[in-house]
């Protein structure tokens, strides 16, 4: 593991801030799935099937709903928003289409609706939109542990546990799409390549999609995958996630979406990143190591392979690679350029069901 002096301080340093920011989110608790006695007998928190459960609901909004979630494959109770379509209503037999977005490295189930415009964006829409939270490290994987396996199993969490709890309580259908910035664009990626036929389309918003990619003298995603321990999983050791790149390298590529390309035909798919250069959505230039610029020039450099490799395989993909840096100001732009193809992939047949 190289060590990149003033870059990766000022890297952990600015991960640390939105970590904090997020706990100020995910800290506040959820109003307990009961009623006041006399009443009506509440319905049964909807479970998974290892007994995943809701254990709390609050609206905060119209169509605002956050869950919290009981999990024995996580070490704590793990929060998820969701954006209601129109029409929906708890004991509904209908069903709607399913969008998910995952969030990146120091984020949380809020960080959609409190960067972006997404609640405005999707309002009249026949899609239940998902906003699951990933994990202070952001990192969409069941951790290695040394080879042990055990919490935190994020990918079990969302495409099992969730999944099933989505769709036996709050209407979530069988036609799904996925989107994701930074670790969540891996995320995104990675889920719909491992999980053949769970998602009809995916896109990756300045995700680092060839985790092996091999930068001499540079950053690399094992360097990203330290951060985000050292700041989400203080005690931890980078290794737990997937070993170590060289010695577990097989880990290391049952996760990587360039690896895995060959398995994403058929799917929708949609890769946008800057190039880490100042760009019209930027500030003004940051004085010290620019960690956005770095991390962005890092993300294109990986989001190139993978396209590469997908047109070599003749999978198709569209691309939009911009003058910029990363931050929101940027994905909100890409969530509203992307949102037209997930949804027409959600339209297709079987999209939805009325009851």
């Amino acid at each position: 593991m190289r060590r990149h002096g003033r870059l990766r301080a000022g890297l952990i340093t600015g991960a640390a801030l939105a970590g904090l920011a997020g706990l100020a989110v995910t800290s506040r608790l959820l109003t307990p799935l009961s009623i006041a006695p006399g009443g009506p007998a509440p319905a049964p928190a909807p479970a998974a099937d290892d007994g995943a459960t809701v254990v709390g609901e609050r609206r905060r909004g119209e169509r605002v709903l956050d869950l919290a979630v009981r999990s024995p494959v996580l070490p704590s109770v793990a929060h998820v928003r969701l954006l209601l379509p129109p029409g929906w209503r708890r004991g509904s037999a209908r069903t709607w289409p399913v969008l998910w977005l995952l969030h990146g490295t120091g984020g949380d189930h809020a960080s959609w609706t409190g960067h972006t415009d997404v609640e405005e964006l999707t309002a009249g829409l026949d899609v239940l939109v998902v906003m699951p939270d990933g994990g202070p490290c952001g990192l969409y994987t069941d951790w290695w542990n040394r080879g042990t396996g055990g919490p935190p199993r994020w990918e079990t969490f969302h495409l099992t546990e969730l999944r099933q709890i989505l769709e036996r309580g709050y209407g979530a259908g069988t036609s799904r799409a996925v989107a994701g910035v930074g670790q969540g664009g891996l995320g995104a990626l990675a889920y719909a390549a491992r999980h053949r036929g769970l998602f009809r389309a995916a896109a990756s918003f300045s995700g680092p999609l060839h985790t092996l990619h091999n930068e001499p003298g540079g950053l690399d995603v094992s360097d990203l995958v330290e951060l985000a321990v050292a700041v989400g999983a203080r005690g931890a050791a980078w290794t737990d996630v997937w070993g170590d790149p060289r010695e577990q390298r097989i880990v290391w590529r049952q996760h990587n979406p360039y690896d895995l390309a060959d398995r994403l035909s058929g799917v929708r798919l949609h890769v946008a990143s800057g190039d880490g250069a100042p760009g019209p959505l930027d500030p003004l230039p940051a004085s010290g190591p620019d960690g956005p610029a770095a991390l962005e020039a890092l993300s294109r450099a990986l989001s190139g392979d993978f396209t590469g490799k997908l047109k070599k395989l003749g999978i198709p993909v569209s691309t939009h690679f911009y003058r910029g840096r990363q931050g929101w100001a940027y994905w909100r732009r890409e969530l509203h350029a992307a949102l037209p193809l997930l949804l027409a992939e959600l339209a297709g047949p079987g999209s939805a069901r009325a009851g």
